[in-house]
């Protein structure tokens, strides 16, 4: 789905009076606070690797925007990073020249007046006289181009821009379409089938996602969380699940504060109760042992260490990180959780990690985030092919070494928030192949609700943002021979 073109219509929910600040006579111009916080976070994100979940709302507080100013700002500045390869082609078309020839607090202050001249309900004169003013401010030498540039940009609506600069090759046409770099077009392509289903999980990267939060079981009823919360609904698919579709800061709600409940993505929550649906075999009734091989930063060890309460069970978490660490063990404090500070991989050299030690075991492996694009706006221009070897090198040592700690008959699932096949089918297949060890895939289609459609043929699972409204999570549950 593409963004909203600018143009007449009733004014959205979280819209915002566009009156312009005007400058003071014979002084520098004053910046709309609003528009200058979502350029700072912007700038952030491409000078300082900054993360703009981190960024935006440290700086909302410290200028004081709130309420619908607030929610201009965060629309403003996550929209821009999302597309930002959309508006970079854009500015360099009525720039006439290539948008790394332009200095960066320009170009990002015009990515910025861009997104709102073409992907919101902003006036043109407050689009363009705002950034102006912006530029000014930064680079005072510039605002004479920043307005030439931004005025051809307001001449066309976003559906003319992408007719004027369309591509001939689809995947490239794609790529521009929604705002994704080619490689990652191809990656969905490869695992959905087809280019066409591809461009429906592209248009869902670029939708704002609801808050999902993960009520504890056996601490927690989400029924009753969800009818305490205003703007709140239990989830679709996972029995633990509450979304805030009224928005709001998680940090504030005191189920979250006290342990009770933490925020976590549905479809993350689906695969982390699978494996502990999963049945075992051998060594009857045991089933006491669980294993979270990378626990960092302690969401799916929160949801496991629930369960294991229930359960009379306990969880070893392990995160090599040592703030990830604190953090997995702040996240868990008060569950029957031990967290150590140790490498995965070190099964059967760490003493924590004795080789078949363990019942059931996590690998929720490092992998690209391609599967969390919605969440994290800037991830799909920082990441590259490039990252891919290094990644899933780790992925299958990592599941090797969970192959190692599991006991005979105990069960493994591998978890990635990626549908790259090179980290999914690829990783298990070659991880399985390289082993020692005999594995059994099983099918993980029976341990997820039967109300969840769309899983495909099996044995393993991917969800998808389009078809499940759930991150883009890959399972793969498999068991150990007991013979």
């Amino acid at each position: 789905m593409r963004s909203p073109r600018r143009g007449p219509g009733p004014r959205p929910a979280g819209a915002r009076d566009d009156r312009l600040v005007r400058p003071p006579r014979g002084g520098r111009p004053a910046i709309d606070p609003a528009r200058e916080a979502a350029y700072e976070a912007v700038a952030a994100v491409h000078r300082d690797d900054a993360y703009a979940n981190l960024v935006l709302p440290k700086l909302l507080r410290e200028t004081g925007v709130t309420g619908r100013d607030a929610a201009f700002a965060t629309e403003l500045t996550y929209g821009t990073l999302r597309q930002t390869g959309t508006l970079d082609a854009i500015v360099a078309a009525a720039a006439d020249r290539a948008v790394d020839r332009i200095d960066p607090p320009v170009r990002d202050a015009l990515r910025i007046g861009a997104y709102q001249l073409l992907n919101m309900r902003v006036g043109a004169h407050a689009a363009v006289a705002t950034t102006v003013d912006l530029v000014r401010s930064l680079v005072p030498g510039a605002a004479g181009f920043a307005n030439a540039v931004l005025r051809r940009v307001a001449e066309s609506d976003r559906d003319a821009w992408l007719t004027r600069l369309a591509p001939a090759d689809p995947f490239e046409a794609a790529a521009l379409n929604h705002a994704h770099p080619q490689w990652i077009v191809r990656a969905f392509a490869d695992a959905l089938g087809s280019l066409d289903e591809a461009e429906l999980a592209l248009d869902a990267d670029n939708l704002a996602p609801p808050v999902h939060l993960c009520a504890r079981p056996g601490l927690l009823d989400p029924a009753s969380f969800a009818a305490s919360l205003r703007g709140a609904s239990v989830g679709r698919y996972s029995p633990y699940a509450v979304v805030l579709t009224g928005g709001g800061d998680p940090a504030g709600i005191a189920a979250v504060r006290d342990g009770r409940a933490h925020v976590q993505d549905e479809g993350s929550q689906l695969v982390a109760a699978a494996l502990v649906a999963a049945p075992l075999s051998g060594l009857s009734g045991r089933d006491e042992r669980w294993l979270d091989l990378c626990a960092g930063p302690g969401g799916k060890a929160g949801l496991l260490g629930a369960l294991a309460r229930t359960r009379d069970a306990h969880v070893t978490a392990v995160e090599v990180a040592h703030h990830r660490a604190a953090l997995v063990a702040k996240a868990t404090e008060g569950l029957p959780v031990y967290t150590i500070h140790a490498d995965g991989r070190d099964v059967g050299k760490d003493a924590d990690l004795p080789e078949g030690g363990f019942d059931r075991v996590l690998v929720d492996a490092p992998c690209t985030g391609l599967g969390a694009l919605r969440r994290r706006p800037e991830a799909r221009w920082r990441r590259q092919p490039s990252d891919l070897p290094p990644l899933t090198r780790l992925q299958r040592e990592l599941l090797q070494s969970a192959f190692r700690a599991v006991r005979p008959g105990g069960v493994v699932a591998y978890v990635t928030c990626s549908p790259h096949q090179a980290e999914t089918e690829v990783s298990v297949t070659e991880a399985a192949r390289r082993s020692q060890i005999d594995m059994d895939l099983i099918d993980a289609r029976p341990f997820l609700p039967s109300s969840l459609p769309d899983l495909g043929t099996g044995p393993t699972v991917q969800l998808w943002p389009h078809r499940h409204g759930t991150d883009a999570m890959f399972l793969a549950l498999l068991r150990r021979s007991d013979k």
